[in-house]
Parts: structure tokens; C-alpha cells; sequence
């Protein structure tokens, strides 16, 4: 029997087609009576006039939600079959189950409208061709939508209720299991335990998740992982596993909600979940669960696996001690545009600013040779591992547990104030008639509110008291320090210690250095000591050539007219060194820099300047050639770039070594690098 008049033959000629759609599995298991009603409108179809061979049910969407096409092969179907005209009238409980998404309710109202297919649902049929009838079905698309909104933002402030308490039952990691009356307590296997603490601890020991992941597979230790149904099962240890449980909170016995975010990738233009710091938490509500480290120790493993990062363009981690030369490797930064610079070892070890030629193209900001760099910095450490600064140390540590020592006092009598407080409450409560409850109630209040706040001082000062930090040095340590601090130069220089040793000493008391080029044969280097105390200078760094040298007309119109007057090439260089001048490659003014410049004025070389060949009780460098078998451009090389400590004699002009067998003993050992440096 047809009810409405929008129902034509040629709708009659074609399918009536009811589409069937529950939003969740849930739903369908427990929500029976819906589905009920969305099968029982076959009979409206009938009463519309359709029989029932043409009456066709849709329902491959159940447990799925309509505010995606994604996934509804149903609603796909139901599409296709509309455009190619087959179906007279669409036919839903109402517009949620077909969208509610207004993008996809309005595509399915024009091609309805271009297919001249009615929409039906519990209210009535409309014709989305009129005017009329699609401004009703848009309103209820509109309607559908902003009720998707509305339980979304009900469920939502629900959730965000329990989480802010939290009281949100989430996912337990490995170790922590929640029981039927929703308390959190320790896995009851022991085992289980024991292997969380061993991996919090080696993680602590070793700093670094590589490090740790090698520790357990070289042991053949595995860790244990719950599966979906909270079965323990025992895995190989990986740094994506290890990294899932040293990151969470609730093994430091705090509940965290909202550590990550969705966010549009740059590279592929996909939501992708990202990891936010810990001040951008949503909610995080301490002592929640059982701890198997203090909230402290999570901080403080935290800040050491992202310092392990080498994230040159964030300027905010220092990376791993490595063993490669260059000492300041991740503590080094540039002083003209601030960024971290990288290592480069290739053409000698040097520091390079190339952040901004990364992002735009621009040349190197920086680069700079590292060996004298790295020196001026070891001796500066050097210095401050001095008796005198150890005893200043000293000093500001004892200052600093008096000042915990008063905090303690204050913290005390605190406390005895407040028992004071709580004690007259109570006796203020006991004198009361108990038959005044208008008074007796507002003195009970008061003094449970003395009492909770006497336990709570009670508490932080038992806290304080317990773990207050002992900020003096022990006088055993300080005496080690005192004996080890002069001796640290030579430990240093007798390749006892490894590279990356030699970085984590450096790091223990340098925060950051900064390099910044001034001129051509100067940079200046900053150093930011822990605590923020600086120390600064400016250190004259090799050049390419004599013209880069900042004084280099003013050495080179001396030695013109030193020449002029006879003197020779060694007092020459050894007046100009006294002057502060040098040579491009080198700290001090060689003797072939002068020679080459008054080579270069038509000024010859005087007869009387010419080397000897022995002097008695020394050896030249020929001899040392001769006898130890090592090329004399070996030995000029070595002392040209400092690692052979000698001085040119005044009257010969010639580098003299004493002719004794340690001497050649020595070069010896240089050369077969047993030693990397000598002094005659």
C-alpha cells in the first residue's frame, strides 16, 4: 500500500534497498533491539508498495562507524548501485546509519538526486531532487553530525575526568598488574621483578640503550614482554623494547595520559603519532602504581637517552662520548649562528658549522682546525682540577649542607607548630558539648584539617630528612682528588686513558663551547663550565698562508729590514717570535718563513750563516737521521707541528738534541708511537 505521494512507477520499477549499519561489534552483540528495528524495515518497504523479490537488505556494515567511508564496503555498494540507477528508493532507520559525515551525506543526496532516487527513514520518504526534500534531509545530515560531535566530546570528558584522577584503567606495561578490585600491584613472579630492576639498573650503569640491549645478549638474558591477554612470555631483547620500558612513567609509579600526538608528517603528509616532552603531558598523576624507580631516576634517564642523540639542528643534546679525535665532539657549538658543529676528520681533524648549508644551500659557516682548539681546552680543565680550585669546591659543598642543614631546622620547626595547632583542635573539640553539633561539627572540621596538614609536614620532612643530598666532599675523595688532580696531565698524555674516557672527563665539568673565527689566524673560545661560570680567550689557529696572518706586513717589513742589516735567519725568527709574531703553520716564526721572505726582496744569504755539521756534546738533526734510520723531513714534521719540543740553538742555528741514549730511546718510542709527544 503506498503512503506517500513522492512514490512513483517508475520508483516501483526498481529495487527498494535497505541499508543496515551498527557503529561498533559492541553494538551488535549487546544493542539486539536496534538491529531489530533495522530488519524490520522490510515491512515499511512493503507498506510503501515494493514487494518483497524486490526488496533487497544491506547489511555488510555492521560494527562499523559511519563517520569514514573507509571500510564500509556496504555503503560502497549501496553507492555503486544508486548510480547505475537500480534502486527506487534508499531506505535507513535514520540519516546516522547512512553518514555522519556531511561531505559524504551531501555526495549521496546529489547522486540520489541525479539518479531520481528516493530517500526513506522512520519519519517519512523525501525527494532530494525538490527543494523541500533536501532541506530537510540536510538538516538532518547536519543533525547527524553535530550529534557524532556531541558524544564524542561526552566520552571525551568522561575519559579526561578519570585520567586527571587517574583512575583510567590503561594498558599496565610488563611488571604491573592490575587486579579484579582495579588495584595496581608488582607481578607476583619473582623473576619478572628481577628482570625489570636488572634493566633499569644496566641502563643506569651502561647510558645507552645499545649498550644495554649488547650487555643482555652478550649475558643471553631475555625480557619479559605481556601479550594482549596479559601472558608473560620471555623475548630477545631489542633497543625498541628495552626503549618501551625505560620511557614509562608507571614503572616510576606515575600515571600519564596523553604522551603523544598526531601530527602531519613534513616528508609524507600523513598523521603520524609523535612523542612530546614531559611538561607537555596531558595529565600526570604520581605515586599511582608500585614504583620500580623514583620519579627522579625516570627524569634523569630520560635526559641522558635524549642527551645520546646527536641532533645537530635542535642544538640540545651533546651525544655519546665516542673514540674519535676530536675531543669537544658534541659539546661544540658556533659562534655565529649558534648551532652545533659536527666533526670531520677528512683533511685533519676540524670542526664544521654546515647547519644552514643543510638547510638553504649557504657556504660553511665555520670550519676550524681542532687540535689547538682542543688544547687550549684540556689545559683550561687542567687548571680546574688544581689543589686550589678542588679546596674552593670544597668549600661551596660545605656550604651548601649548611644550607640543607637550615632548610632542615625550618622544615622541623614546621612541624612543631603544626602538632601544636592540631593538638589545640583536638582539646578544643573535646571541651565542646557533643549536643551543639553546630558547634562540635566546625571544631571536628578544623582539627582534621590540622591533622592532615601536620601529616602531610611530617611526611615532607621525613622526605627531605631521608633523601637530603650530602653536598660535602668526603675528606678520602677529597684527598684522592688533591693527588690525582696534578697527576691527571700525565695520565692524560700516557694514552692510559681511551678517547671517549678523555670526553666524559671533559663533559663532567664543561656544559658547552663556543667558537666563534674573529680573524683569520684567531677564534675565540668560550667555555661555559657547569654551573654557568665562563672562561674565554683568543687562540691563534694555523692558516693557509703568510698573507692571512693578521700582522703579517708588519713581520714581513722586519725581517726586510733585519736582513738589510745583516742579521741572520735564526735571531731573525727568534727576535720576531719573542715579538708575538708566527708562522702560518706554526705557534712560533720558523726559520724558513724569514728565509723565504728575504728570498723574496733579492736579500742572498751570507756565507757566515751556514749550519755546522757537529756540535760537541749534542746531535743535529742529520745525525738522528743517520743513526735511528728515520728521514729528516720526519723529524722537521714532528717539530713543526709541536710534537717534538725543541728550541733552535742561537748561535748555530740548528735544532741540537743531547747526545745521550735516552735520547735516541725517546725517539724510539715516538716513532713507534709508544709516546706521542717528547721534550729535549
Amino acid at each position: 500500500m503506498n503512503t506517500s505521494d513522492l512514490i512513483q512507477a517508475r520508483h516501483l520499477s526498481r529495487r527498494a534497498v535497505i541499508y543496515v549499519r551498527q557503529s561498533s561489534p559492541n553494538q551488535v552483540l549487546n544493542n539486539q533491539e536496534s538491529r531489530r528495528l533495522q530488519y524490520a524495515l522490510r515491512d515499511r518497504a512493503v507498506q510503501l508498495g515494493w514487494t518483497e523479490r524486490d526488496i533487497e537488505v544491506i547489511d555488510l556494515d555492521l560494527g562499523h562507524t559511519a563517520a569514514t567511508t573507509k571500510g564500509r564496503a556496504g555503503f560502497q555498494e549501496l553507492v555503486a548501485q544508486v548510480a547505475l540507477g537500480e534502486v527506487g528508493i534508499l531506505i535507513a532507520y535514520d540519516a546516522t546509519r547512512l553518514a555522519r559525515n556531511c561531505s559524504h551525506w551531501y555526495q549521496l543526496l546529489d547522486l540520489c538526486g541525479r539518479a531520481d532516487c528516493l530517500i526513506a527513514d522512520r519519519d517519512g520518504v523525501y525527494d532530494p531532487t525538490s527543494i523541500n526534500g533536501r532541506l530537510l534531509l540536510g538538516l538532518k545530515g547536519q543533525i547527524s553530525e553535530l550529534e557524532l560531535h556531541t558524544i564524542r566530546a561526552r566520552l571525551t570528558a568522561g575519559l579526561f575526568s578519570k585520567a586527571a584522577r587517574g583512575e583510567l584503567a590503561l594498558k599496565l606495561p610488563t611488571g604491573l598488574v592490575r587486579l579484579e578490585s582495579g588495584q595496581v600491584v608488582k607481578h607476583p613472579d619473582v623473576e619478572v621483578r628481577q628482570r625489570v630492576d636488572l634493566v633499569f639498573h644496566t641502563l643506569l650503569e651502561k647510558k645507552s640503550l645499545a649498550q644495554t640491549v649488547r650487555w643482555f645478549l652478550s649475558n643471553d638474558l631475555k625480557v619479559p614482554r605481556c601479550d594482549p591477554h596479559g601472558d608473560i612470555h620471555w623475548k630477545r631483547p631489542t633497543v625498541a623494547r628495552i626503549g618501551s620500558m625505560v620511557n614509562n612513567p608507571a614503572y616510576a609509579g606515575a600515571f600519564a595520559y596523553g604522551r603523544t600526538r598526531w601530527k602531519n608528517s613534513e616528508n609524507t603528509g600523513k598523521m603520524q603519532e609523535t612523542r612530546v616532552p614531559i611538561d607537555q603531558w596531558r595529565f600526570c598523576v604520581r605515586d599511582k602504581y608500585p614504583a620500580y624507580i623514583s620519579w627522579e631516576t625516570f627524569e634523569k634517564i630520560q635526559s641522558m637517552l635524549r642527551d645520546n642523540h646527536t641532533e645537530y639542528d635542535r642544538n640540545k643534546t651533546r651525544g655519546v662520548p665516542r673514540d674519535g679525535k676530536a675531543l669537544l665532539h658534541g659539546i661544540a657549538y658556533c659562534g655565529e649562528c649558534g648551532h652545533k658543529l659536527c666533526v670531520q676528520y677528512k683533511g685533519g681533524t676540524q670542526y664544521l658549522c654546515n647547519h644552514l648549508r643543510q638547510q638553504n644551500g649557504t657556504p660553511v659557516c665555520q670550519r676550524l682546525r681542532a687540535d689547538v682548539i682542543d688544547d687550549q681546552v684540556v689545559a683550561w680543565f687542567f687548571e680546574a682540577l688544581s689543589v686550589t680550585e678542588i679546596d674552593a669546591a670544597a668549600r661551596v659543598h660545605s656550604e651548601a649542607d649548611r644550607d640543607q642543614e637550615r632548610v632542615l631546622v625550618a622544615r622541623r620547626l614546621e612541624v612543631d607548630r603544626l602538632r601544636y595547632q592540631a593538638q589545640l583542635a583536638e582539646r578544643q573539640f573535646l571541651k565542646s558539648d557533643p549536643d551543639n553539633r553546630l558547634v562540635t561539627g566546625e571544631l571536628e572540621r578544623r582539627w582534621e584539617q590540622a591533622m592532615r596538614e601536620l601529616k602531610s609536614a611530617e611526611e615532607s620532612f621525613d622526605h627531605d630528612r631521608q633523601h637530603a643530598p650530602t653536598y660535602a666532599i668526603p675528606e678520602e675523595l677529597l684527598d684522592l682528588l688533591k693527588e690525582i688532580g696534578p697527576r691527571l696531565p700525565e695520565l692524560w698524555n700516557e694514552k692510559l686513558l681511551r678517547t671517549s674516557q678523555k670526553k666524559s672527563l671533559l663533559r663532567s665539568l664543561i656544559d658547552k663551547v663556543v667558537l666563534h673565527r674573529l680573524a683569520p689566524d684567531h677564534v675565540h673560545v668560550r667555555v661555559v663550565w657547569r654551573g654557568g661560570a665562563t672562561t674565554s680567550t683568543a687562540v691563534a689557529v694555523s692558516v693557509g698562508s703568510l698573507a692571512l696572518l693578521s700582522r703579517a706586513k708588519e713581520m714581513e717589513a722586519e725581517i726586510v729590514r733585519r736582513a738589510r742589516v745583516g742579521e741572520s735567519d735564526v735571531t731573525i725568527a727568534l727576535q720576531l717570535t719573542a715579538a708575538g709574531h708566527r708562522s702560518p703553520h706554526s705557534d712560533v716564526v720558523l726559520e724558513s718563513t724569514v728565509k723565504n721572505i728575504r728570498l723574496s726582496q733579492g736579500i742572498m744569504h751570507r756565507p757566515s750563516q751556514s749550519h755546522p755539521c757537529r756540535v760537541e756534546g749534542s746531535l743535529t738533526i742529520p745525525q738522528l737521521s743517520k743513526q735511528l734510520r728515520i728521514s729528516r723531513s720526519w723529524i722537521h714534521d714532528r717539530i713543526r707541528n709541536g710534537t717534538i719540543k725543541v728550541q733552535k740553538d742561537s748561535k748555530t742555528g740548528c735544532y741540537l738534541f743531547p747526545d745521550k741514549p735516552e735520547t735516541l730511546h725517546k725517539f724510539q718510542q715516538l716513532h713507534s708511537g709508544q709516546i706521542d709527544r717528547m721534550g729535549c
